[in-house]
């Protein structure tokens, strides 16, 4: 290529650069460095472009030349620089030996500059990430601290968007949500500054998404992962982070019912984090998946999937319990519960485990258990402020307190439960809530009342797609459809006769207070089951076999 090729394709890579086609900038420089090698400052473009396109093998080699070429120019806190992002990046992918010694490498070349440097600051951020696995919250909220006012002192941007992340996830983990909370907003508003790296960026994104989850806060963490979205969307050639990002939006969608999607996401999700050799978000997501199987009853497919998370690095507790749970192994379950439970003091990890311990005390069963977790569930609740572990442990007292023989506290308890995951939308809490609520109510001699509140937990279960939940609520009470009703569900009739009245989708799904999209698959499981292609032929055979 003649060298105005070459400063053509430089010129176009730094364009695209610009615009943030990652793709495109990534093609252009690497031609570029093939014909001529590229300076220090194009080679960082190209790094970054092959970073946001998933090549992560090839980000670490270009980190390495970039790293090699400032120590031969006689630039050390540039060379370590390099150094830092090649750390953070094995850090993350697991490999914590090569890890440690690039930090190392980078820490000798600062000493040997003997100036106070921004780059200090950065290699604080590695040492905050090993304190907060360690569970030393304070010390990593010092740590944070120092990197942030380094960070402010040299008017680095990027550093004080770490610091504030990284002091805000060990407030939250102090037992200090609040005060986290708004660190992290502050951090979310510090990425929004023009010379923040692209990959620092995903970074925080991330790392604030996963402390609302921590912090039990579904609202900020809803809100965080719209923006996340937006700015994946501004950027159609990136693969880092879009896994993570899907994989947030996985969890949400599981919360509010739409379990179809979320699975095809988090089947995506954790496509996209392999790619991006991300070991923990690829974990992740596969206890994503995990969870969505085993509440669609797909039990083997849950237990490979949870067994694939393990091998990944992600605990699979409690979903491999509350597998075991409705497979009928209570002992197994318990005995991994007390496991976990055991080497687990910060309050709000055990919070993610209580509700699951408890329900398999209630299987052993061992009640007085049962409500001790119930109990610290509450006291969890009242120290967090969460409005989330407060419906949580509203629903473990009162499923606890009915199996031990208080059913007219069993109903306020659940009543709060219910009237919290409404207001949050989460469908299947509010209907397992209903089921103990009918039960609850059958107890006390209302069978009006067990019999609405069963009712309407069967029919959200339906319309999830949860067909063990139905067969429990069957089992327990006969809740299934009386008479000959040709394999069509409770809540399959009452879409056909709806249908049988000329509603549309949109109208029925109004009318029932559920998605479009799960009328449209309550509409297709009808048709195959009654053996017709229209709606029609569904109406026709609704009033011929006195269905409607």
């Amino acid at each position: 290529m003649p060298h105005a090729g070459l400063r053509e394709h430089l010129e176009k890579g730094r364009e695209a650069y610009a615009q943030r086609a990652w793709a495109d900038a990534y093609a252009l420089l690497a031609d570029a460095d093939r014909v001529g090698p590229l300076e220090p400052d194009d080679l960082e473009l190209l790094a970054t472009s092959a970073s946001m396109t998933g090549r992560i093998d090839e980000y670490l080699t270009l980190l390495e030349r970039i790293h090699h070429a400032h120590l031969d120019a006689g630039e050390g806190l540039r060379a370590a620089r390099a150094a830092f992002w090649a750390g953070m990046t094995l850090a993350t992918r697991g490999d914590l030996g090569p890890a440690g010694g690039w930090f190392a490498r980078a820490q000798r070349l600062i000493e040997r500059e003997g100036v106070d440097c921004v780059e200090s600051g950065y290699l604080l951020v590695p040492q905050v990430y090993q304190q907060l696995a360690a569970g030393e919250y304070d010390t990593a909220y010092a740590t944070a601290s120092r990197a942030h006012e380094i960070g402010e002192r040299f008017n680095d941007a990027a550093l004080v968007a770490a610091g504030l992340l990284l002091r805000g996830e060990a407030r939250v983990h102090q037992g200090l949500a609040d005060q986290g909370l708004a660190l992290l907003d502050e951090a979310m508003v510090a990425i929004t500054a023009p010379d923040i790296p692209p990959v620092l960026t995903g970074v925080i994104y991330c790392g604030v998404i996963s402390c609302c989850e921590d912090a039990f806060d579904p609202r900020r963490a809803q809100e965080w992962t719209a923006a996340l979205t937006r700015w994946c969307e501004r950027q159609p050639q990136m693969v880092s982070f879009t896994g993570r990002c899907l994989a947030h939006r996985a969890g949400i969608m599981q919360r509010h019912g739409a379990w179809d999607d979320a699975l095809a996401e988090a089947r995506v999700a954790r496509e996209r984090c392999e790619q991006a050799m991300n070991r923990s978000a690829t974990g992740q997501a596969l206890y994503q998946q995990a969870e969505l199987h085993r509440l669609r009853g797909e039990l083997a497919a849950a237990e490979a999937a949870y067994r694939d998370a393990s091998r990944f690095g992600r605990e699979p507790q409690p979903g491999l319990a509350l597998l075991r749970l409705r497979q009928g192994d209570a002992e197994a379950a318990a005995a991994a519960l007390r496991r976990v439970l055991s080497g687990q003091a910060e309050p709000l990890r055990r919070a993610t485990l209580l509700p699951a311990y408890a329900e398999a005390m209630l299987a052993v069963p061992d009640v007085a258990e049962a409500r001790r977790a119930a109990d610290e569930l509450g006291e969890i609740a009242a120290q967090s402020g969460s409005a989330m572990i407060g419906a949580i442990a509203a629903h473990v007292r009162g499923a606890a307190v009915l199996a031990s023989g208080d059913p007219e506290s069993a109903v306020a308890a659940l009543r709060e439960a219910v009237l919290a995951w409404q207001e949050m939308n989460a469908p299947y809490e509010v209907a397992r809530a209903r089921l103990l609520m009918g039960i609850a109510c059958r107890a006390l001699g209302d069978d009006d009342g067990a019999a609405l509140e069963l009712g309407a937990a069967r029919s959200a279960f339906e319309d999830l797609g949860a067909p063990l939940d139905v067969a429990d609520v069957d089992a327990l009470f006969g809740g299934a459809p009386a008479g000959d009703t040709h394999g069509l569900t409770a809540r399959e009739l009452e879409v056909l006769r709806l249908v049988a009245t000329g509603r549309t989708n949109r109208q029925i799904a109004r009318e029932l207070v559920v998605s479009e999209h799960t009328v449209a698959r309550h509409v297709q499981n009808i048709f195959a089951k009654l053996r017709v292609s229209s709606r029609a032929a569904a109406t026709a055979f609704a009033f011929e076999h006195d269905l409607v």
